[in-house]
């Protein structure tokens, strides 16, 4: 067996897991800590507003939370990660779970004085909370660069999984 063949595939296990009629598309992003799953529904038949589209995604919440707890536990168990559900119907999306993680950095003054201004701002209400203000910001302004570097990273993860192991 190669170690390419070792991998677990998320998204593979996944497409073989999960009830067929759950969703139309199946958005998974996976960092150290969390498996974050989104899945679009079909938006409802008689109505197509956010309303109805908030409805949807309520009814599918309830109707598969037994069958997304076991699966999340499957899952956990094999990759040592928590899993997170979401999902998109229409245009409204929702997350079910979200883990919220402590990262630790070093900051000096100056960075630490604009985490102070944006929480005496009001903009915050701490510098946890201003930090992840700005990640938010510069994802949002810096989105296609990210995506780009991502997608990089991922062909270099490629090529170690298929070079000599160490």
């Amino acid at each position: 067996m190669t170690t390419s063949e070792k991998v677990f595939r998320v998204g593979d296990w996944l497409a073989g897991r999960l009830p067929a009629d759950w969703f139309t598309d199946v958005e998974i992003a996976i960092d150290r800590e969390e498996i974050t799953i989104v899945g679009t529904i079909a938006v409802p038949d008689e109505a197509s507003g956010p309303d109805a589209q908030s409805g949807r995604i309520a009814r599918f919440r309830e109707e598969t939370r037994t069958a997304r707890i076991e699966i999340a536990r499957e899952l956990e168990g094999r990759t040592g990660r928590k899993v997170a559900w979401g999902v998109r119907c229409g245009d409204t999306e929702q997350m079910f779970t979200r883990l919220s993680v402590p990262v630790m950095t070093r900051l000096h003054q100056p960075q630490r004085q604009v985490l102070d201004t944006l929480v005496e701002a009001g903009v915050a209400r701490s510098r946890s909370d201003a930090l992840a203000w700005c990640v938010r910001l510069v994802a949002q302004h810096e989105g296609d660069w990210l995506a780009e570097l991502d997608q990089a990273m991922g062909a270099l993860r490629e090529a170690r999984a298929k070079g000599p192991s160490a």
